[in-house]
């Protein structure tokens, strides 16, 4: 019979895997057990595996135990994916997993541990004038490989590629009994070349949100960087004409990247460089990244000029960044655009695509509003035949409750991209005054912290955007979307038809038999 250990011993048996140093409690813990929205139970302690062979030693400590695990990466989520919601789980911290195992340029793959951030991957690969088909969300300075292949995210590269999931070969997972399983040819192989052989294992573990194993090592494809590229950038009088235009795009797949704000986050942007004094920043990095020298005076100019000012007057925006072989490609592309977008919007300064481009991945400045308010976005994944029935009742939902918002001070904004040539992404970023939290003081740069209000606990605002919150996705489930970063914040396993979730279970049931991975993720 296994022997049923208690907390002291749980703890003393982790701390001889990891060392003392890399088990957290008590207060140590406040910080990494808050997301970006808050904050539920405290776990029993945080644990920070510094190898693979270790997080595999901690698993079977917690499995003979019974002590349930959840998972953290870089911690940029807001849909309750990791933060306990029962008392004495264990929280592991996978970001010393951060090593580089193997880029093979021959075999047109590399491999790194779950908790290499994106930015950190970038720069290894930029020296051998490589890079991965998608390679990060805009928070990639924290956001980690793993942590992003569970939630599926988007954003740079996924123009051309698509999401997170598009962009990986195999898994390596750590499963709740401690094993290691390995997903795609490297099940049969040490060469993990290609992805599919047989049914597709390494599909089944992404965007599982860690209930199904723990992403260990990540193998993702590596292609050749384009040396060219050019931004460019349109403004919409409304989301119906920017919506077609992107729908129009995205099905020629001519960009790698793209994004879109409404003018309330557009003019939130700005507000925020200017408190956070990244003007000088933000010129360099447009010289750095521009085609030439004189492009990149030229882009500098009419940042100077004319960039805010329409910026300010301009309902919706819409920018893209171009890549090609060179100067000639881009340029052909970048005409094509223009011709697609025709009659629906004009062109304005590509200023901010260009400093994205320069500064692919910031600072996390956007895990508060641009005066200190606290932050908690929401998205669906619409069908664009949904969009604008989407988009008329959502107005609608807002102005029966525009007394109530402007009473209490909050206020919405508006993200958009397209997913593939047939989903449109619609991100409501939602602001409101309160008081911050251990994870806004852990993450965001203290010098910035320190320009911004600070507010009181403001607990009724609080209660009517959780409200809020959950009536907009209901709104978003009405009209057929689905969601990325599920957590336990969207409803999965409640939509599926009974036979795929009876499939989902048994997969759950056959990995995980006692539950202890991820509790309460994707509703299972």
């Amino acid at each position: 019979m296994t022997q049923v250990l208690e907390r002291p011993e749980v703890l003393a048996a982790i701390e001889a895997i990891t060392g003392p140093a890399h088990v957290l409690t008590g207060d140590a813990t406040l910080a990494l057990a808050t997301d970006v929205y808050r904050r539920a139970e405290m776990p029993l302690a945080v644990v920070r595996p510094g190898s693979v062979e270790e997080l595999q030693a901690v698993v079977r400590v917690a499995a003979s135990a019974g002590t349930k695990l959840s998972l953290r990466g870089g911690g940029a989520s807001y849909t309750d994916g990791y933060i306990p919601f029962a008392p004495d789980m264990l929280l592991l911290d996978l970001t010393r997993l951060n090593r580089i195992v193997r880029i093979d340029e021959v075999n047109g793959h590399v491999t790194v541990e779950a908790g290499v951030t994106w930015a950190a991957l970038r720069d290894a690969l930029a020296e051998m004038d490589l890079r991965t088909p998608f390679w990060g969300p805009f928070s990639g300075l924290a956001a980690t490989i793993g942590g992003s292949m569970s939630q599926n995210t988007i954003s740079h590269g996924s123009g051309a590629y698509g999401i997170s999931a598009d962009s990986v070969l195999s898994y390596d997972v750590v499963t709740a009994s401690g094993s290691l399983l390995s997903t795609g040819v490297a099940a049969a192989s040490t060469v993990p070349f290609t992805r599919h052989f047989g049914p597709d294992l390494t599909g089944l573990f992404s965007g599982d949100c860690g209930v199904l194993g723990i992403k260990a090592r990540v193998t993702l494809p590596v292609i050749r960087r384009r040396p060219a590229h050019r931004p460019i950038s349109f403004a919409f009088p409304d989301l119906a004409a920017m919506h077609e235009a992107m729908r129009r795009v995205a099905i020629e797949r001519i960009e790698d990247t793209h994004f879109s704000l409404d003018a309330a986050l557009s003019q939130g942007q700005i507000a925020r460089q200017e408190r956070a004094g990244a003007t000088l920043d933000m010129a360099l990095s447009i010289l750095r990244t521009s085609p030439s020298l004189i492009a990149g005076a030229k882009q500098l100019v009419r940042a100077a000029t004319s960039a805010r000012r329409t910026i300010r007057k301009s309902a919706f925006m819409v920018h893209y960044i171009v890549e090609g072989f060179d100067d000639a490609e881009v340029k052909a592309r970048l005409h094509r655009i223009r011709t697609l977008v025709s009659g629906l919007g004009h062109e304005i300064p590509a200023t901010v695509p260009a400093i994205v481009r320069g500064m692919p991945f910031a600072p996390l400045f956007n895990t508060l509003g641009p005066a200190g308010e606290r932050w908690v976005p929401l998205h669906g994944i619409l069908p664009n035949s949904e969009v604008a029935a989407f988009e008329l009742a959502y107005r609608a939902m807002l102005a029966d409750r525009a007394e109530e918002l402007e009473r209490l001070g909050i206020w919405l904004g508006g993200m958009f991209a397209t997913v593939g040539s047939g989903g449109f992404l619609y991100e409501i970023a939602m602001y409101w005054p309160d008081e911050i939290t251990d994870y806004h003081r852990g993450a965001v740069p203290a010098d910035y912290l320190k320009s911004l209000p600070v507010y009181p606990p403001n607990p009724e605002a609080r209660a009517y955007v959780h409200q809020l919150k959950a009536d907009i996705i209901a709104l978003f489930v009405q009209h057929g979307a689905t969601n990325f970063q599920l957590g336990k914040a969207y409803p999965y396993a409640r939509r599926l038809q009974a036979e795929p979730l009876a499939l989902v279970q048994a997969v759950k049931m056959a990995l995980d038999p006692g539950g202890l991975l991820s509790p309460g993720n994707l509703g299972l």
